[in-house]
């Protein structure tokens, strides 16, 4: 089977590559380096001609509101006209836990974007709603950080690791459109202050985190609901927990 991964290159997209590689499926990397531009339009027919599934994991380079709001509803209008010209019959995307809930962020309404452009396409497909991964920890650090302290939000998170991403996505490009969400997160929950400070701690990291529950999340407010899925609601769990990955980065 011939799968086009959008985002090849990228954290999950490498791995979702290696993943169908091995399982003997034929697959085109997606990204401009390799002449395939969603912005542009530039290869993608070329790149979809023959393909049965289309997978995006690609993330906009900018998270300034209206770039990435440019950004997701450009490359899916692109990527989706050239997969009903192409005849594609599945497409796959990759999103997040809480998307619907997090409007007051610029980042969550252009991947809502995202979503409703995929829906009303036409074309089979299945989004996954993934929590935070495990490997997001530094850049959460960073964007939060003031001086010697970092303030976060105490709501609830339920991280995921990269390599149970990978695998949740190869399953559901090699499986029947769900023409709904399939929802994955971690073993475990939380606290997005407490995660970080675990995180900080194991790299013997100075900074200090203050919970503060004003503190903002890429632009929105946060509470125990929004970035984990919610109750009573089916969830693929993950294998590995954060602190186990924080022993193996240790080690390595």
């Amino acid at each position: 089977m011939k799968v086009v991964v959008i985002g090849g290159t990228g954290l999950i997209g490498s791995k979702l590559v290696e993943r169908l590689r091995a399982a003997g499926h034929e697959v085109v990397v997606g990204s401009p380096n390799t002449g395939i531009n969603t912005i542009t339009g530039e290869g993608l027919d070329a790149a979809l001609a023959g393909a049965r599934v289309v997978v995006d994991v690609a993330n906009s380079p900018s998270f300034e509101d209206e770039a990435v709001m440019t950004f997701f509803r450009t490359a899916g209008r692109n990527l989706l006209a050239a997969e009903q010209r192409q005849g594609v019959s599945h497409h796959v995307a990759l999103s997040i836990v809480g998307t619907q809930r997090l409007q007051a962020s610029g980042y969550m309404r252009a991947k809502q974007a995202q979503e409703d452009l995929i829906v009303q396409s036409g074309v089979p497909y299945t989004i996954v709603h993934s929590t935070q991964f495990f490997e997001f920890a530094p850049g959460i650090a960073q964007s939060a950080t003031q001086g010697q302290t970092v303030r976060l939000s105490p709501a609830l998170i339920q991280p995921i690791y990269s390599d149970d991403v990978a695998d949740a996505m190869f399953d559901a490009a090699t499986g029947a459109p769900a023409n709904g969400i399939v929802q994955i997160a971690g073993p475990n929950q939380y606290r997005l202050s407490e995660l970080v400070a675990l995180y900080l701690a194991a790299r013997k990291d100075p900074r200090r985190v203050e919970a503060d529950p004003e503190a903002l999340y890429f632009g929105a407010r946060l509470d125990d609901t929004k970035l984990v899925p919610a109750a009573g609601e089916a969830v693929r769990i993950g294998t590995r927990s954060f602190k186990e990955w924080l022993a193996a980065q240790a080690a390595a």
